[in-house]
């Protein structure tokens, strides 16, 4: 299976400017994401940025990056730019790798590029695993998946969903219990066919999606599908802040004296 990873990495957000260039453990975060990704079984993995210093960034420490426009509205938008500067095909699985995930696990990118290219029916892919504490339940920032029967998203939201009516009416919430399956957080890793990538920016803007603040809504609004994979394992934590960027550093740190010295 051939699939390329391509990581949109902007410099202008509001809680952390010039995010992807901030430095973790002697590398600009991006870096780290790219190597990350570069241990997956991507073909390709390129870097698309609004500014040239990110892309001397990358250049600096061998990673492939393009500058696309500064106007994107989405990171989605930022892609479909860079699949027409890299000429891919319609059918060329593209898996969207957020730039501010630096502990992204290789085998949840190969994972949700597989799921894409074994579910023709489904313009995208993505990824969710299970909710085990109440207040990331309840959290407004944490992104919540209902899947169908075929492992399909049927709808994404800030809310509590499913809202366990019943275990609710009974209090079992105060004891932060859950409900039986648990709830799905949504993983903001994204797999498209290039041809829909390309269209995605053509589709109208849904009134849900704006309330949501949440673009993959877009892609249900219009009647498409997105397949879910769901893993087992929690994936590490991303950077949108200063304090996640600590939390994040700390934790290289902390790898890096763990692993084993070579024998001199």
């Amino acid at each position: 299976m051939s699939f390329t990873v391509l990581i949109p990495a902007r410099l202008g957000s509001s809680r952390l400017p010039d995010k992807p260039l901030a430095d973790i453990a002697g590398l600009p975060m991006v870096v780290h994401v790219a190597r990350r990704a570069l241990a997956s079984s991507a073909g390709a993995v390129v870097v698309a940025a609004d500014d040239a210093r990110t892309v001397d960034a990358c250049a600096r420490h061998g990673v492939h990056a393009l500058l696309t426009r500064r106007d994107h509205a989405t990171g989605s938008d930022r892609l479909a730019e860079a699949c027409d500067l890299l000429g891919l095909p319609d059918a060329e699985i593209v898996v969207n790798v957020q730039g501010d995930e630096p502990l992204i696990e290789p085998a949840l990118i190969d994972a949700c590029a597989r799921l894409l290219a074994e579910r023709p029916e489904c313009v995208m892919g993505t990824a969710a695993h299970a909710i085990d504490s109440m207040t990331e339940f309840e959290n407004p920032n944490v992104v919540k998946v209902v899947c169908d029967a075929h492992g399909r998203a049927l709808t994404f939201s800030r809310a509590p969903i499913p809202w366990w009516r019943d275990g609710y009416a009974a209090g079992l919430h105060q004891a932060a219990a859950l409900s039986d399956p648990p709830p799905l957080r949504h993983i903001g890793l994204y797999a498209y066919r290039a041809g829909f990538l390309r269209r995605y920016p053509t589709l109208p803007p849904s009134p849900i999606e704006a309330i949501e603040s949440l673009e993959q809504l877009r892609v249900l609004w219009h009647g498409e599908r997105i397949a879910v994979h769901v893993s087992p394992l929690r994936p590490g934590p991303g950077v949108d802040t200063p304090e996640d960027l600590a939390r994040v550093r700390a934790l290289l740190v902390n790898q890096a004296q763990e692993r084993p010295r070579e024998s001199g």
